[in-house]
């Protein structure tokens, strides 16, 4: 499709002399253009479609080839990437070998900083502030935050440190009362009062007059007098006090975070004073797109959708792993009252809503919060709860140091849901789970299961529930569930138990995880080629290992592949190749596949997975080269 003025624009600099008009023009087409790339490819697009506007105006102000503009997560940056010389690029978002979904430094100038998780934006911003500062430089640095990442921990911490400080620097927040799911907690009611509250405003407009119309003689001292009043009087009116009192120059709320021409005015404003600023606007998630902005959280981050409908094209079928995990919890509490439930923003993501409405007293969204969740768990499980921490394994990392000293020194029986384990797909590095297995696995006490199919996971939920002996993880995997059969009988998993899945005599293949499922038709389709049996190992547990199980095989066959969607370094497979090493028996042939030791770009899960040698083929090739066997 042609667009007017969108084909005109190749860098962000091509905006400065545009009208207001071609302006207004440009954001229609650019949402235009947005929706008819993630309609086919899937993306982020609620707030990036709340965030076109702004955008815009930032970089016709602004100078990104100069100053610097951090963008926090990369949720609101499609914009962005389409206005920085990435316009025909942006048709290969998220797609194997095109660009990504979020900052990526080494794709473009304009990205000054990479970022994939929230609330760094202004940290960083900091970083780049002072930087500027000691070589004595002058051009300005601005940090854009949605209002959900404002209240993480981390941006707690850069705002009372850059205030301290002092330091020049604007932060930018995109205000949409939403974060993927509706934005909880003291903060978002904190910047709800600063929209709906007119009070402060009309004071500070009321008092300045009654101040400049005092006589002179009179005046000049009384306004010093009224100024300090006026400064205790105005926090009865205004949140934005608190801003103020950590150091900022506060302006806001602009309920016109769709209004170029304010924006502009706005920023050009802000741009000539010194010192901190936050800036307070206020926009509409999903804004121009109808089913969008009825359903932001679905559209947060959505796959291929009719453009016409809104529609979301249906899957292959199955319940995911999610579904699986959510269902036995809620049965599980039904017979244990001591079971709670925790997220951190996506309970639509963990599938926790029925949770949440049959048990509300139970269920607790803790916001963007990783760090809080888990020692928020800790003081359940310590009065006598049995919380299941439900996050993504990616943003589970965060919390590493909560795990280890909060839960795992107090022997705590917290059970970690590590949901979206292994490789994501088209979010790429910052999200794709695959250090979980050694982050938990090196702590002391800890259990770690990782289900091949629907029934074990259902089996080991119930052996989480029931373990007291400090704390438990399972990881599984993004998108349907292996299924194997059907659950007849709902028993627990024995802890460090793992299982034979198939009998073989020539070579052992270790599974962890679903990857069972690669595994056996790799060991099919070698029997049917070959003279060759493969024992495959369903390994159940990361950690403790079934070291009788494995051995027995390994000492029958002298021939061991390890498999699990999860980095090598540190993972399952050193594991069990420390135990063969430990038994002091030589002649074993070992290989260990799983996700090398680099940071993995995006593309389809079965591109991925082929490219990191972990799938049927994957598997199946290193049988041979064990083997030696000719292809």
């Amino acid at each position: 499709m042609k667009y007017t003025i969108l084909d005109r624009i190749n860098r962000p600099e091509d905006l400065k002399d545009l009208s207001y008009k071609d302006l207004d023009a440009l954001a229609f087409e650019v949402r235009d253009y947005m929706l008819d790339v993630v309609s086919k490819n899937g993306g982020h697009l609620a707030s990036s479609l709340g965030a076109v506007e702004t955008t815009i105006a930032l970089y016709k102000v602004f100078d990104p080839g100069v100053d610097r503009i951090i963008w926090d997560v990369g949720h609101q940056t499609y914009t962005h990437k389409i206005l920085t010389g990435r316009r025909s690029a942006f048709k290969t978002l998220r797609q194997y070998k095109g660009i990504s979904g979020f900052l990526k430094p080494d794709e473009s100038k304009y990205d000054a900083f990479g970022a994939g998780h929230t609330s760094t934006s202004i940290s960083a911003a900091m970083g780049f502030a002072k930087a500027r500062d000691l070589k004595g430089q002058k051009y300005k640095v601005i940090a854009v935050i949605g209002d959900a990442s404002l209240a993480n921990g981390m941006a707690f911490e850069a705002i009372n440190n850059l205030g301290h400080q002092n330091t020049d620097m604007l932060i930018v927040v995109i205000d949409n009362e939403m974060s993927i799911s509706p934005t909880v907690g003291a903060l978002s009611s904190y910047l709800n009062k600063i929209i709906t509250g007119k009070g402060y405003n009309e004071f500070q407009i009321n008092f300045k007059q009654f101040v400049e119309k005092l006589p002179q003689p009179i005046g000049t001292p009384v306004a010093s007098v009224l100024k300090h009043a006026g400064e205790s009087i105005k926090g009865m009116f205004t949140p934005g006090l608190w801003f103020e009192e950590l150091g900022f120059r506060y302006f806001g709320p602009i309920n016109a975070g769709h209004n170029i021409k304010t924006l502009v005015e706005t920023f050009s404003k802000l741009k000539t004073i010194e010192g901190p600023k936050i800036v307070h606007i206020i926009t509409k998630k999903g804004k121009g797109y109808a089913p969008a902005e009825n359903n932001p959280t679905l559209f947060h981050g959505v796959g291929p959708f009719d453009r016409e409908t809104g529609q979301s094209y249906k899957s292959s079928g199955g319940k995911s792993y999610s579904k699986v995990f959510s269902e036995s919890l809620v049965r599980i509490a039904r017979t244990n009252n001591k079971v709670v439930a925790i997220v951190a923003a996506m309970i639509d993501g963990t599938n926790l809503l029925k949770f949440k409405l049959e048990y509300p007293d139970r269920f607790f969204d803790v916001g963007i919060a990783e760090e809080h969740a888990v020692t928020f768990a800790a003081g359940l499980a310590k009065s006598g709860f049995k919380p299941f921490v439900a996050i993504y394994s990616t943003f589970m990392q965060r919390a590493v140091d909560q795990i280890i000293h909060d839960v795992g020194i107090n022997k705590l029986p917290v059970v970690f849901i590590l949901d979206r384990a292994g490789l994501v797909g088209e979010d790429g590095p910052t999200h794709h789970g695959v250090f979980d297995i050694v982050y938990m696995k090196m702590i002391p006490g800890m259990v770690v299961m990782a289900p091949s199919d629907s029934v074990e996971l259902q089996r080991m939920m119930l052996t989480a529930a029931g373990y007291k002996d400090g704390p438990v993880a399972i990881r599984f995997p993004r998108g349907n569930a292996r299924e194997s059969g059907v659950l007849n009988n709902f028993v627990p998993v024995s802890i460090g138990r793992a299982r034979v899945a198939k009998k073989g005599k020539h070579i052992t293949v270790i599974c962890l995880g679903p990857v069972v499922g690669d595994a056996l038709k790799a060991a099919g389709e070698i029997e049917r080629s070959t003279k060759f049996t493969v024992e495959v190992i369903d390994a159940r547990f990361a950690k403790p290992i079934d070291r009788s199980c494995i051995m027995q095989s390994v000492m029958k066959t002298k021939n061991v592949i390890t498999v699990e969607e999860g980095v090598i370094e540190g993972g399952f497979g050193q594991s069990v190749m420390r135990l063969i090493q430990r038994t002091g028996v030589d002649g074993i042939k070992t290989m260990i596949l799983g996700i090398p030791d680099k940071f993995i770009e995006h593309g389809s899960m079965s591109q991925l997975r082929r490219d990191c040698g972990i799938d049927e083929k994957g598997i199946e090739k290193a049988i041979k080269n064990l083997l030696s066997i000719a292809d």
